[in-house]
């Protein structure tokens, strides 16, 4: 095996402990920022999700505690019924809430709102995966607690949350009283009047059965209309002076665990709680096997101990961040930014299950929870080379949706297979059809996702069992939905592209390019496979209409301007006044009526740009700068997916300021709430979008033709840039530096090898040593594409 670099090791705990790239760091100053830091602090596993809430559970911007995929449904009604308009809709509800531990001082309840705050800070740990904190309080009678905690969902262990919870007196003895609660239908504060947030639902847990015995607990409950059932139980372990009393108490919605009594300086009291979580239809697993399930899971986690949970947590970070870890030396806070980036990836999916990935994930209830084309399009496309086995979970999920989406393509009068715009459980559960129903882009997407994943691992045996069934039914759905116009060129009409501003448009160039790759990639796949594509009833003449299909797709162009149009008479269309457009106007969508942004040269999101940047062989070089600068000038980014395509798309052209800029707004989305919305959950695309703006941007990578090619160019705040990525089972490190790129397999045998290009060289890199080249000079790209007005990217190029 050839050896890593000592740089290529996970630094030690003690080199991490003061580097502050590793920690995200929040105090009192930050607690009128309550609903943005507790979806910063979110922790999940991919199944389980407990949002950064104080552990007394107040003062609180929103409560959540999730199971993926675990939901209830509710009517929709419109003023005007239409044939198939979804009659309802999924929205994510909270499991009950384990994460909860109560303190009373003197009878006074601990609240960072009363009494005094002496010192008040909460830090995540990227490296060893655990929300820690430390408050120093003094209680409106005067006595002066200590309270320390750490939590954590683990990696590993799919059902398993801890918490361990300590208090201490400094000035002298006092009458604690902690109760550790396990909550269902914890009340949440009312929606907001932006449709991007969710709907709250009271109590929609029916409780089923209870326990409270000893130090464990357990919980379990079902919702009405989704038929599910969650169940969760806790266990404990109590590290406290002998004159302590331990009592628990249950009721159908919460249980208690209550230690009580004096303690003195120098005393304290630690409790330790592990939690389990499991769901699943109630005409599946009956509730008392459910309940018997999760509390063996909590006791088995009490019995290996909080430390050991630690370790392994520490473990399994160290093992993904060897791949996922990007270095970006130039940019401190900026590289701070990517590794958060990158931490709640790692943890948004699992690898052994069929659950997908929402857009917020675990963090939050934006969109009512729901998963959107954002997963195949941006998350999956970054999972894909850091780690394939999450990506092919979360479309083994949208496989055990297919039946639903065949349903849906009869009720639309389609062929196939059409996949739901937003959806938890697998039905369309959009109510707003033009943005919605008429998205079919969605199809192709996931399609895209499916070739990416079998391109870089060579998974044929998920190709033949379920890729093949989502290529086919969605290619079907393309060959029926188009038509062959007299010119004997095949047409797209009436769809949705990407750009949410434009709805109900004809020969969108994303959707028309996406649904090529779809066609001709079921097209190769039932030729590969072809007694899996037989059983599908798919025979040489559809395959030969698939390509027939693909091969006519028109693609809309104005010669006159020289750009293509994002769709078929966009660039005809009236254009936005800009000069009358304030400040305080955006996001347009919540100011002006859709009426007035479908009929205007006004981009919500990056739509022909990111075609180019998913289809970068079916553009030539100045087509691609001039549909960059004429995009670039009505691209008003009210929609966090934007900048990283943009990044990608500037710096393959060579605008590399604009770039970072562009860069620097993606992975920042977050941390500096750039849309005031990451109070309801993470904008888990956009921080996928940060490794694309990265890797593909900066490092130049591109795989759609099927091989790895790079063509690497640094801006001037980045040094270095080191990132990793997996290609048919082997790890590939790029290492860049405005002098030269350096590729090495460092895991891997001798014989090893991988074959890539760099700036069109063929390059064959082996297990025996690192193959390094130089960084051509990057051409002059002309003047930087204007930006809306007071729409470009905060300029951080210069600093």
């Amino acid at each position: 095996m050839h050896t890593s670099s000592a740089t290529d090791q996970p630094p030690p705990a003690a080199a991490t402990a003061h580097d502050e790239s590793w920690r995200i760091v929040r105090t009192a100053a930050d607690l009128d920022r309550l609903g943005e830091t507790e979806s910063i602090f979110a922790l999940s596993n991919g199944w389980v999700g407990w949002r950064g809430v104080l552990d007394e559970g107040a003062p609180c911007g929103m409560p959540g505690s999730y199971v993926n995929g675990f939901h209830e449904r509710r009517e929709l009604s419109y003023p005007e019924e239409g044939y198939a308009f979804p009659q309802a809709s999924d929205t994510v509800v909270s499991a009950p809430n384990a994460a909860l531990i109560r303190l009373w001082v003197d009878d006074e309840p601990l609240d960072l709102r009363t009494g005094t705050l002496r010192g008040h800070e909460r830090v995540l740990d990227l490296r060893a995966g655990v929300l820690r904190r430390e408050t120093e309080w003094i209680s409106p009678g005067g006595r002066r607690v200590l309270v320390r905690s750490v939590r954590l969902v683990s990696l590993p262990r799919r059902p398993v949350a801890a918490v361990r919870y300590e208090v201490e007196p400094l000035d002298g003895p006092a009458e604690l009283r902690v109760c550790s609660d396990l909550l269902a239908n914890e009340r949440a504060p009312e929606s907001s009047d932006d449709p991007r947030a969710a709907a709250v639902l009271t109590d929609p847990l029916t409780a089923e059965a209870h326990r409270a015995t000893g130090l464990d607990g357990m919980l379990v409950h079902r919702t009405e209309r989704s038929g599910q059932r969650v169940a969760v139980a806790v266990s404990h372990l109590v590290d406290a002076p002998a004159t302590m009393t331990t009592t628990s108490d249950g009721t159908p919605d919460r249980v208690r665990l209550t230690v009580a009594g004096r303690l003195h300086p120098g005393e304290r009291l630690r409790l330790t709680k592990f939690a389990a979580y499991e769901c699943a239809p109630v005409d599946g697993t009956p509730a008392d096997e459910l309940a018997d399930l999760v509390a063996t899971e909590a006791d088995a986690a009490r019995a290996d101990g909080f430390d050991a949970l630690l370790a392994d947590q520490r473990a399994s970070l160290d093992a993904a961040w060897q791949v996922a870890d990007v270095r970006l030396d130039g940019d401190r806070e900026l590289q701070q930014a990517v590794r958060f980036a990158m931490f709640h990836l790692i943890q948004a999916g699992r690898p052994d299950g069929d659950r997908t990935i929402s857009a917020k994930g675990l963090t939050g209830n934006g969109y009512d929870g729901h998963v959107l084309w954002d997963t195949e399009t941006y998350v999956l496309q970054v999972l894909t080379y850091l780690a394939p086995a999450v990506a092919r979970s979360a479309l083994t999920w949208r496989h055990a949706h297919l039946p639903e989406a065949r349903e849906r393509a009869a009720e639309l009068r389609l062929s196939g297979a059409t996949f739901p715009w937003r959806t938890i459980g697998g039905r369309e559960s959009s109510g707003y059809w033009p943005a919605g129903t008429a998205a079919l882009h969605v199809n192709a997407d996931i399609a895209d996702a499916v070739l990416r994943y079998v391109a870089a691992t060579d998974d044929q045996r998920f190709l033949a069992e379920k890729g093949l069934d989502l290529l086919v039914e969605t290619a079907r759905l393309w060959h029926g939905f188009g038509h062959w116009s007299e010119t004997g060129a095949f047409h797209l009409h009436g769809v949705t592209g990407p750009d949410e501003y434009a709805a109900l448009v004809d020969d969108n160039v994303f959707t028309n390019l996406m649904a090529r790759r779809n066609l001709r990639g079921a097209a190769d796949a039932a030729e590969r496979h072809p007694d899996v594509a037989g059983r599908l009833g798919v025979g040489p003449a559809e395959v030969a209409g698939w390509r027939a299909a693909a091969d006519a797709m028109f693609v809309p162009y104005d010669s006159e301007r020289g750009v293509h149009q994002q769709a078929a008479g966009f660039t005809a269309q009236p254009e936005w006044d800009f000069a009358n457009t304030g400040e305080d106007d955006y996001p347009l969508l919540l100011h002006f009526p859709y009426l007035e942004l479908y009929r205007k040269q006004v981009v919500k999101q990056a739509d022909l740009v990111l075609a180019m940047q998913l289809h970068p062989g079916e553009f030539t070089a100045d087509e691609k700068a001039r549909n960059l600068a004429y995009y670039e000038a009505r691209t008003v980014r009210d929609s966090s997916l934007s900048a990283a395509p943009q990044a990608v798309l500037a710096a393959e052209v060579g605008h590399l300021d604009l770039a970072y800029d562009l860069f620097a707004e993606s992975v920042s989305q977050d941390l500096a709430d750039l849309g005031d919305k990451t109070a309801d959950g993470l904008h888990l695309a956009s921080l996928a979008g940060a490794w694309l703006a990265l890797v593909q941007g900066f490092g130049g990578l591109r795989d759609d033709s099927g091989v790895l090619s790079f063509d690497p160019r640094l801006p001037r705040r980045i040094d270095r840039m080191v990132f990793s990525l997996r290609w048919r089972g082997h790890r590939l490190r790029v290492t860049l530096t405005a002098a030269e790129a350096r590729y090495e397999l460092p895991d891997a045998a001798h014989d090893a090898e991988v074959e890539l290009w760099h700036h069109g060289e063929h390059l064959r890199v082996t297990g025996d040593g690192p193959v390094t080249r130089p960084m051509p000079p990057v051409p002059d790209p002309g003047p930087e594409p204007t930006s809306p007005p007071g729409r470009r990217p905060t300029r951080r190029s210069a600093d």
